[in-house]
């Protein structure tokens, strides 16, 4: 009996003493018994923990300062056509853009999904930990081995977690510990930030809401279509329409809210910049007119943007009245920067808006296809191509060269002192098209699998000042001239005195206007037209003749022609070298009723335009 009790105690022990091992070695490990780790060795330990934490601190702050991104994409360079590239600069960042137009005109998405960015934060955080500096303890004698880090990062909505696997050996004199597994969790609410990002630009593909913002400011703060009663040309000043547009776009972006509670409107107009997304964190939304934007209008030269009247020619006293009506085209490309943000903690992200043909973006082709955002023709260069960009000396010029095949525009590079080899995508009846400061830009029709060689000629563009003289005196009215070649210019004096122009042929059209105190009264006329009868006769056929009367308003003529006239010239280089035109035309009566202004528009017709150079 007593040998069993013996036997019972010798196992007790044994298995007591393989527990005690495990114990120890987990001790040793810092995995279960880290409080038996001597006081003296435990700061250090302590400041391990505090460098993960730092590091993922970092981590998270880039993360929401690059759009999620820690490793950006690769940077793709904006083009002319799309000048925003993959990416926005914002106090000296790199924020990758969510979505974007590349510059061959495909649209681009680059979100990092929670799992990325989570693995980003880890690949981050091991580069990291491995700066954290010892140097005050090792001047007291510590003595810090450490292991290669491996660290997986967990994101919720209002923390991140690390899990950072590295064997760390502390000794000192005669103690030492070891710890593998260190576990940090950061407040933060990242998580929750990122979520509402992307609920925010989930609404904005699918509503395209700010590019229904950017359609309204153009047609409140810029001429896309309507009439004005008039018999002068209605002018804009291009450059000026431009800046208008940048300054609304900038006012009206910033003040777009989303549902929520962080604002309060202060007038009840106000409820239209609200977006109709409910949102738990605050949301502020930016756009500066210095940032890369593409304003493009059709109807419109670099300096003015003119409306040609209507019921000036002849048959003025059979209409009534004059009216200048205008239809112009807008392309828009410009990017809006999304913050969501809490305190000082900001998640931002940019995307860009684009209003095409004055279209918002859902209204376009669908562009947004995988298969076309798949196929990238600009990625398949491999036609050998040499481009030679000379002036008239034929002296080789810097120029930028690009090359549109079906929609896609392909930039190929810069030709350096009027050289360029390289390569474009297989194209037949592409498009090469050459710009150079200094001169006009230039489009010539190219099949890319059939020419390997292209010469190039640019003609220089010269800053020229017009002086208008009617019957041989200086004018001071206001009056708008137009040259009409293989590109077109104008001015409108007195603003507008100087444009740019090329060599080449142009036909000259001079407009020379004073203000006009002719009023044409109300009148009422009657219109008649053919209307079904009522009852069975109608239902077989027949009908009735009805009429009613149109009342015309009372329309005050506010500029009358009194000079001007048509021609046509060819302008040299040598001639435009001098930098300035005079311009004759015949001056005509003042009109003081409808008859005589309908007689000076007669007389226009036959009027010449003598053109001269100091």
């Amino acid at each position: 009996m007593l040998n069993k009790r013996g036997q019972v105690t010798i196992f007790v022990i044994i298995a007591l003493i393989i527990i005690g091992g495990v114990i120890g070695y987990f001790a040793v490990k810092g995995n279960l018994v880290f409080s038996n780790v001597p006081g003296e060795l435990k700061p250090v330990f302590d400041y391990y923990d505090e460098c993960i934490k730092q590091g993922i601190t970092r981590g998270v702050s880039i993360a929401e300062s690059q759009a999620g991104w820690i490793e950006t994409p690769d940077f793709i360079p904006g083009t002319y056509y799309a000048p925003s590239s993959s990416q926005l600069s914002f106090l000296g960042l790199p924020v990758p853009y969510w979505h974007y137009i590349s510059g061959n005109g495909l649209v681009k998405k680059q979100i990092p999904t929670k799992t990325e960015i989570e693995n980003q934060m880890a690949r981050y955080l091991e580069e990291e930990i491995q700066k954290c500096n010892f140097e005050q303890f090792h001047n007291k004698g510590f003595k810090i081995d450490l292991g290669t880090p491996s660290a997986k990062v967990k994101i919720a909505d209002t923390k991140v977690s690390v899990n950072l696997n590295s064997d760390v050996t502390i000794s000192k004199d005669q103690q030492s510990a070891s710890k593998t597994d260190h576990n940090v969790e950061v407040n933060t609410k990242f998580g929750k930030l990122y979520n509402t990002a992307t609920g925010i630009y989930n609404k904005e593909m699918s509503d395209a809401f700010l590019e229904q913002y950017a359609s309204d400011v153009l047609r409140l703060y810029a001429p896309v279509d309507g009439v004005e009663l008039t018999c002068a040309p209605k002018i804009w000043k291009t450059k000026t329409v431009f800046e208008d547009i940048r300054q609304a776009l900038q006012a009206n972006i910033a003040a777009i809210k989303f549902k929520g509670n962080y604002y309060q409107l202060s007038k009840e107009q106000d409820k239209y910049f609200v977006v109709n997304k409910d949102v738990d964190e605050a949301v502020n939304l930016l756009y500066f007119t210095d940032w890369p934007t593409k304003i493009v209008i059709t109807g419109a030269d670099n300096e003015l943007m003119v409306a040609e009247p209507v019921g000036n020619q002849e048959g003025l006293g059979i209409m009534g009245f004059c009216y200048a009506p205008y239809h112009f085209v807008y392309d828009l490309h410009f990017p809006v920067l999304i913050q969501v943000y809490d305190g000082t903690e900001v998640f931002q992200f940019p995307v860009v808006v684009v209003i095409d043909k004055n279209m918002p973006r859902n209204a376009m082709p669908a562009v947004e296809t995988s298969e076309q955002e798949e196929f990238d023709l600009c990625a398949i260069k491999a036609q050998e191509l040499e481009v030679d960009v000379l002036d008239i000396h034929l002296t080789g010029i810097n120029a930028n060269v690009s090359f549109k095949c079906f929609d896609q525009v392909c930039r190929l590079g810069e030709a350096k002192n009027g050289k360029l080899e390289t390569k474009a995508p297989a194209c037949i009846n592409g498009l090469l098209q050459i710009s150079a400061g200094g001169y006009a830009d230039k489009n010539i029709l190219l099949s890319s699998n059939q020419e390997s060689k292209v010469d190039v000629i640019l003609d220089r563009e010269y800053e020229v000042e017009v002086e208008l003289r009617v019957d041989g005196k200086q004018a001071n009215e206001n009056a708008l001239i137009s040259f009409s070649g293989q590109r077109s210019a104008a001015v409108a004096l007195p603003d507008v005195k100087s444009t740019t122009l090329s060599e080449g042929a142009y036909n000259v059209s001079v407009f020379v206007y004073k203000n006009s105190s002719i009023s044409l009264p109300q009148t009422t006329k009657e219109q008649c037209f053919d209307t079904a009868k009522s009852g069975v006769l109608g239902l077989l056929g027949a009908t009735e003749k009805k009429c009613v009367d149109i009342s015309i308003p009372e329309t005050k003529i506010e500029s009358a022609l009194i000079g001007g006239g048509r021609g046509e010239t060819y302008f040299l280089p040598d001639l435009l070298e001098k930098g300035k035109i005079i311009i004759n035309v015949d001056g005509f009566p003042e009109p003081k009723s409808l008859d005589e202004l309908q007689n000076n528009y007669a007389a226009f017709e036959g009027s010449k335009v003598g053109v001269e150079f100091p």
